[in-house]
């Protein structure tokens, strides 16, 4: 079905850095985008019976087709859809309308609701952003979303942002038809533990830069390092709130009795909890270990500090010694009996430097200088 759309006047082009070529820009100074159908935000879609793919089809068939084979069930991968792609999806598989809306929407937070037959599960993806080094401005991890819709005989699966592409996991369950067999639940468990893997694995590598941000504050020529700590510990906190939510989904799945997830998959879903509880307990070391590299820095800022002041005020008491010495002689009495001695301007001199050199002495003994 294809539909006429106006589009706004074109008043110039601008370069995408994403998609690497010349974008027309619009009266408001956004990019002009192509009009998309719902063949194009999907990414694949296919029939599966008793562990094995059977068919490519477009949404409507593909479950048309899953509902004639006894076992069988439609998995369809989405990426961003708009309102009216996901809207067919959703009219084809009976999905609740405000789980669709959540799903158009995004930037919700992981969660699992149950909408008559069917599970919707949202789960916060994690991608390390590489860097040479970490700086003030450095962004350490991106986030993109993974909504999942799951019925008796097809699973619906939504990404939107970062998220990486599930084509990997598509390939490694139909390389493994044993658990492909078990239904849409083995592609549930299938993605959330690639996630968690995948959040393993963004955790060792910021890890790197916990170790040489440590490095960096304990180091002889360590310098303010507090705007680096705050980036990183701002990192930590987006990555804190897309693993931490997720705990009480993956326990619901895992442990309470649900005909769509069955036991065998609950087993598995329990070793994807505990892989979590692993993530979670490394970000709690992280985040304990970065508030300690913070205050260890502001410490070292304070013993600094203190050590310039000494300095400071060492220097001002040696350069107070021939001021006072040179004061006295500058007030003009008529009758100072060094003034008419040949030998008053050196032993002024002497004295004072005398007078400096023990006051120096005595500053670098207690270390001051």
């Amino acid at each position: 079905m294809s539909t006429r759309t106006h589009h706004r006047p074109v008043i110039g082009r601008q370069w995408r850095r994403g998609g690497g070529k010349w974008h027309t820009l619009t009266e408001d100074g956004k990019a002009e985008q192509p009009q998309r159908c719902t063949a194009d935000v999907v990414v694949d879609c296919a029939v599966y019976t008793d562990g094995r793919r059977t068919a490519s089809l477009p949404p409507r068939e593909a479950l048309e087709e899953a509902r004639k084979q006894p076992g069988g069930f439609a998995w369809i991968g989405l990426h961003e859809p708009e309102a009216e792609h996901l809207a067919e999806i959703a009219e084809v598989f009976g999905l609740h309308p405000l789980a669709v809306e959540d799903a158009v929407t995004a930037h919700q937070r992981p969660k699992l609701e149950r909408y008559g037959d069917t599970l919707f599960l949202v789960i916060k993806t994690i991608v390390f952003v590489e860097h040479e080094k970490l700086t003030a401005t450095s962004e350490v991890v991106d986030t993109g979303e993974l909504m999942i819709f799951l019925g008796a005989d097809f699973v619906v699966v939504v990404r939107h942002g970062s998220a990486p592409g599930l084509s990997r996991v598509r390939r490694s369950l139909e390389s493994r038809p044993e658990m492909l067999a078990h239904g849409p639940a083995a592609v549930l468990h299938a993605i959330t533990d690639q996630v968690v893997d995948d959040y393993l694995d963004v955790a060792d590598a910021v890890e790197l830069d916990v170790d040489e941000l440590e490095s960096d504050v304990f180091s002889a020529s360590h310098g303010d390092d507090a705007e680096r700590i705050y980036q990183l510990k701002r990192e930590l906190i987006e990555f804190k709130r897309a693993v931490h939510p997720m705990a009480r989904p993956l326990q619901r799945l895992s442990e309470e009795p649900d005909q769509l997830i069955g036991a065998e998959v609950g087993r598995y879903l329990r070793d994807v909890a505990d892989h979590l509880t692993q993530v979670r307990e490394r970000l709690a070391g992280y985040g304990e270990l970065v508030d300690g590299l913070l205050a260890a820095n502001l410490s070292q800022l304070a013993v600094q500090q203190n050590v310039d002041m000494r300095r400071i005020s060492a220097g001002a008491a040696i350069l107070a010694i021939p001021t006072m010495i040179a004061g006295f002689y500058g007030m003009n009495f008529r009758h100072m009996p060094e003034l008419g001695w040949s030998f008053g301007y050196p032993l002024m001199l002497g004295v004072t430097a005398t007078l400096s050199v023990l006051c120096y002495r005595a500053f670098r003994r207690y270390g001051w200088l």
